[in-house]
């Protein structure tokens, strides 16, 4: 399976990073990696980690600026594409077709190509013009997978939070996430 993971400039870029070492446990799994200029930005001022780390996580690493990369043409064949964290920004980009950097380009292509792109939008609160964007992005074919607690699950840590995220995503392209804890019936909720 060969997957494009980008990351924009919207805060939570924790969970990128935890996307793709999830993706690099799968076996037979080639991951394509966007991080944009933003992205770079909140890596360093949410985390600690250097973007140096994101790349050893991927097989390819494309610079946002590379309309000619690889993932920029349908020719090269992808299962499609995940936004994680999509800035409203990106979702704006995707939403009208202004394809102007690599991460906007191959989410276009992965659209024009029938491809599975899934958005994970991170704003609070969501504006009109957000929500507008979105089911646009969503009538055009992408999924949205909001990061939103769950409690269901006994995920009390944001750990567990962002692996409850990542398995509502990976569910998307049909890969069991170990991490994922699905919903049980309610006989759970008796214990």
């Amino acid at each position: 399976m060969r997957l494009i993971v980008g990351i924009s400039g919207a805060s939570g870029v924790i969970m990128g990073y935890q996307m793709l070492k999830a993706l690099k446990q799968l076996p037979d799994m080639e991951v394509h990696l966007i991080i944009t200029e933003g992205a770079v930005k909140n890596f360093e001022c949410e985390t600690n980690i250097e973007i140096s780390r994101l790349a050893e996580l991927a097989d390819f690493t494309h610079s946002n600026k590379n309309l000619a990369a690889s993932i920029s043409s349908g020719s090269f064949v992808t299962d499609g594409m995940i936004i994680i964290p999509a800035s409203m920004k990106t979702v704006a980009g995707i939403a009208s077709g202004f394809a102007e950097n690599l991460l906007l380009r191959a989410a276009d292509v992965c659209l024009k190509e029938n491809r599975k792109v899934v958005l994970v939008p991170r704003e609070l609160p969501l504006s009109r013009i957000h929500l507008r964007n979105i089911k646009e992005c969503a009538d055009n074919g992408c999924a949205i997978v909001p990061p939103m607690l769950t409690f269901y699950n006994g995920s009390n840590s944001l750990e567990q939070q962002i692996d409850h995220i990542i398995g509502k995503i990976l569910m998307q392209f049909g890969i069991e996430y170990k991490k994922f804890v699905s919903w049980q019936g309610e006989d759970i909720c008796r214990q």
